[in-house]
């Protein structure tokens, strides 16, 4: 029998505090989230710069500790997500070759295939040039490896439709969010199917094709 101070230490993928990059992450088993990723190049440098000085300010003190963020610190780095980020990116900056059909529905049916069986999709959205989902991993799955077989996948078959094989895609990064509760998560799908009615392309969720809360005409 193994002493108590032996045993393997949790998976930090699953449960616990992570960095890549410079952006911390949070995990939590059983939890849901929020997720955004986005093509590459879709922010200049200039503006990255900018948005990681406003990213640090709120995150220096967990920076220095090399603790998990609170759920204060988690609701604020949303918000400057919200706020700063996907506004620009709403804006169509960089290449939007989410834009063409083939490609949003190749992406669109790449977050689907795998609902029930892998994950609990609750909400999805394929933007011109990002991604939102609200989903929570099945036992077996971590964030972590479902983000990577989605954006893989999709990044091999897109550059076969855009003759451009072997270039990047996806920006390596994605940005994700611990649910907290059911207005959490009331509010995240929100957020996450009114994106499309935000950057003035539809105006209401359900006419936007690409996206869960999708209703075609009768």
């Amino acid at each position: 029998m193994k002493n108590p101070s032996e045993r393997t230490p949790p998976d930090r993928l699953v449960s616990g505090f992570h960095w890549r990059n410079v952006l911390p992450h949070l995990k939590r088993e059983g939890a849901a989230y929020f997720v955004a990723f986005r093509l590459v190049g879709t922010l200049p440098r200039e503006v990255l710069l900018q948005f990681k000085a406003e990213r640090e300010a709120i995150l220096r003190q967990a920076l220095a500790a090399k603790r998990p963020l609170t759920w204060h610190e988690q609701e604020e780095l949303f918000r400057w997500y919200s706020s700063r980020v996907d506004a620009y990116l709403d804006a169509g900056h960089g290449d939007c070759w989410l834009r063409e059909h083939g490609i949003a529905y190749l992406v669109a049916d790449a977050a689907k295939f795998f609902s029930g069986a892998r994950y609990e999709l609750r909400a999805w959205v394929v933007m011109p040039n990002h991604v939102h989902a609200v989903l929570r991993p099945l036992p077996g799955w971590t964030l972590s490896q479902i983000l990577k077989n989605w954006k893989g996948y999709t990044a091999r078959e897109a550059n076969k439709l855009l003759r451009r094989t072997g270039k990047p895609f996806w920006q390596t990064e994605s940005f994700d969010h611990v649910i907290r509760d059911d207005e959490d998560m009331h509010r995240c799908c929100y957020y996450t199917t009114m994106n499309p009615v935000n950057a003035r392309l539809c105006v209401r969720p359900g006419d936007w094709k690409w996206s869960s809360a999708y209703r075609p005409a009768m």
